[in-house]
């Protein structure tokens, strides 16, 4: 146990590991071995993940954002001396996987119950060096098992927690609209020229829903979806300069955007999708929704204004939308449309009932809310499924 104790010590690569709770838990146990620290260990192992050492070792080795995986996810040659020192390393967690309770607890003096832990066999070095050869597809760091994002308000980029799991199989019609999106972010994947893109439309027709269904649709290719609200817009550069040599492609969603003429946002994208200082990366693509077709919030007293040149006023604003490469629009459902949208969901939701009368249902339900859509589809199958049996 010294010894390994003394090699856990000459981490480098993988050295901010030192600083994880079950690893550091394991270190001062390695240390001063007692009951007590054996037990502080596997506590702090129970609560990462229930107990399975082997499998929290892998994960936490290949989520590490390290200079060795950053290095090879840049696509720059990786130095013999860091290769030697990723695989030396990669024997001592390959050490630590294999610990179970008797190689801990010996040599303990107390002689009561102490709690067991499990762990899964693996080559770890085969493991590791797989995804990092594979990196464009799996990615590191807080990217390797996140599928969407979000930024907060200092440009931080965190993991989605709870991630919207829509699916492109269960979404009915605009299959003309979605292939667009399929297409254009598959060019993404392929490392081929991607346009960014403007989803408009009356609200609830599955702008967002297509957007994160492609994206869990091709997560797995080594697609990530980044999250950026509006108000936020100024942080797109430095967002950028983060993403400028991840391995991965991502998609920057913008949710529901609008401006006022007077709204600074307006010029932050505005400079993003033209061209500025900062370019856009060749491995991100910006995809927003919108339900105005010309973005900007127009009153009539915009159109009285006292600019000399107010033409030129006017075509600015109305203008964003055109610095997209691909626009596309989210039309209203028709009532046949709306039907085959409801008997749709019904039917994965398992609903049962008379035909004619859920068409009959479903349209008043979606007269009395004033339109037709597929959020509203979506919430009267809901209803249905709240009062069957």
């Amino acid at each position: 146990m010294k010894e390994l104790r003394e090699k856990i010590n000459t981490l480098c690569i993988f050295r901010e590991l030192l600083c994880d709770p079950v690893i550091n838990s394991l270190f001062n146990h390695l240390k001063r071995p007692t009951a007590f620290s054996y037990s502080e260990f596997v506590a702090s192992l129970y609560s990462a993940n229930g107990g399975n050492l082997g499998e929290y070792v892998k994960e936490l080795c290949i989520n590490s954002e390290n200079v060795y995986v950053k290095t090879a996810g840049a696509g720059k040659p990786v130095p013999g001396y860091l290769r030697e020192a990723l695989e030396a390393e990669l024997d001592i967690f390959q050490e630590i996987a294999e610990l179970d309770r008797d190689a801990l607890c010996f040599g303990l003096k107390y002689t009561g119950f102490l709690p067991d832990f499990t762990t899964t066999k693996l080559r770890l070095k085969d493991v590791y060096m797989h995804r990092a050869e594979n990196i464009a597809r799996y990615g590191y760091g807080v990217y390797a098992k996140n599928r969407m994002l979000f930024v907060d308000d200092s440009g931080a980029i965190l993991p989605v927690r709870n991630p919207d799991r829509t699916e492109l199989s269960g979404l009915v019609d605009y299959e003309r609209e979605r292939k667009i999106v399929v297409d254009n972010t598959r060019a993404l994947l392929d490392g081929k020229p991607a346009a960014n893109i403007l989803l408009t439309g009356d609200a609830g027709t599955g702008k967002s829903s297509t957007v994160k269904a492609v994206v869990n649709a091709m997560w797995e290719d080594g697609l990530r979806l980044i999250e950026i609200r509006k108000d936020q817009l100024r942080l797109i550069p430095k967002v950028l300069d983060e993403l400028a040599e991840n391995p991965l492609k991502f998609v920057l969603f913008i949710d529901d955007l609008s401006f006022l003429k007077d709204d600074d946002n307006f010029n932050a994208l505005k400079a993003v999708l033209e061209g500025s200082v900062t370019s856009k990366s060749s491995n991100v693509a910006i995809y927003a929704t919108s339900n105005r077709r010309h973005i900007i919030k127009e009153r009539f007293s915009d159109r009285d204004g006292d600019d000399v040149h107010r033409g030129e006023t006017m075509q600015e604003l109305i203008s964003l939308s055109e610095r997209f490469g691909i626009h596309i629009t989210f039309s209203k459902p028709n009532r046949e449309t709306f039907i085959r949208i409801v008997r749709h969901l019904a039917s994965d939701a398992g609903v049962t009932m008379d035909g004619d009368e859920m068409e009959a249902l479903a349209e008043r339900f979606a007269l009395e809310r004033g339109g037709r859509s597929a959020r509203l589809a979506r919430q009267f199958v809901d209803g249905l499924l709240s009062k069957q049996d």
